[in-house]
């Protein structure tokens, strides 16, 4: 009788940890965070409370974090980072040292992509927060980086024979309400933004990649470089396929923002079938029709 054998995680967690902090030290590249920084507040904007205490889950770097200080959304911040960081807990996303109940607030900007089990993390959230508190936060989607995936793709095939995986599969955005449902989230939502970035070529790109700790981290991946003939022919694939007129290449990064609240008897709730007080016809001022049939 043969035993099972467990697939291998899709992500290298471990690895990934070293390529953030190495970009860290580098100098992180930071543009892509602080405009979705900027998006969290104006989402929170639209919410008509503060929150005595909140989490920033392992943002890349602690700007969530001191922008929930700076704008008093929040008395009390804690920060968990999945790399050394000073004045923060380092914390494994899968596994978070949370009691149950005692947030208000939790975000995560661009970090919860390389989670190889989401929605556990999403249920612990959802456990952390006390009743009536929010989860916003938002990942890399699924069309990110679409134009390199392609022309890497082609240019291996074309120069080595196959295909290795290259870029990371991001989560898709039908995916998502449907995780916060299950991690018990009430009136979830989802919705996406994708961002263009333009470059002079594809390697301002790919430094940028590992300036953000983007670059390949998964298990499958090729263990050995790209062949120069390889690299350079995805370059004049790419110029090919996606400039602008001014000669500057676009890059695609899709943002998936998901939100839900922990649940509480003051939230509204959705009607029972049969139980509206006011028909859509009257709403809308037109004339109801039943629908035609062999049995109307």
């Amino acid at each position: 009788m043969s035993s099972q054998m467990t697939p291998p995680p899709l992500f290298d967690t471990g690895l990934a940890r070293r390529r953030l902090a190495r970009a860290r030290r580098a100098g992180y590249a930071d543009f892509l965070l602080r405009r979705v920084v900027e998006d969290l507040d104006d989402r929170l904007g639209a919410v008509l409370r503060t929150f005595p205490t909140a989490l920033d889950l392992a943002t890349p770097m602690p700007l969530a974090a001191d922008h929930l200080r700076a704008s008093g959304r929040a008395d009390q911040v804690l920060r968990l980072s999945s790399v050394l960081e000073r004045g923060t807990v380092l914390a494994d996303p899968e596994a978070l040292p949370l009691r149950a109940q005692s947030l208000d607030l939790a975000v995560s900007l661009l970090a919860l992509q390389h989670v190889n089990d989401l929605p556990g993390t999403l249920a612990q959230l959802r456990r952390a927060l006390r009743p009536d508190g929010l989860f916003i936060g938002c990942l890399l989607g699924g069309r990110t980086l679409t134009e390199l995936r392609q022309v890497l793709g082609q240019a291996e095939s074309e120069c080595e024979g196959g295909i290795s995986p290259r870029v990371a599969p991001f989560a898709e955005v039908r995916e998502m309400g449907s995780l916060l449902q299950r991690a018990g989230f009430a009136l979830p939502v989802t919705d996406v933004e994708t961002v263009t970035v333009r470059y002079p070529d594809p390697f301002a790109l790919m430094r940028d990649l590992r300036a953000m700790g983007l670059t390949n981290v998964l298990t499958e991946r090729r263990r050995t470089p790209l062949r120069r003939a390889t690299l350079m022919r995805a370059a004049t694939l790419y110029a090919e396929r996606f400039s602008d007129p001014d000669g500057r290449l676009r890059a695609s990064f899709e943002i998936l923002w998901l939100s839900g609240w922990a649940p509480h008897e003051s939230q509204q709730k959705p009607l029972k079938p049969g139980t509206a007080q006011a028909r859509l016809a009257d709403a809308l001022g037109t004339t109801e029709r039943k629908p035609e049939g062999p049995n109307s």
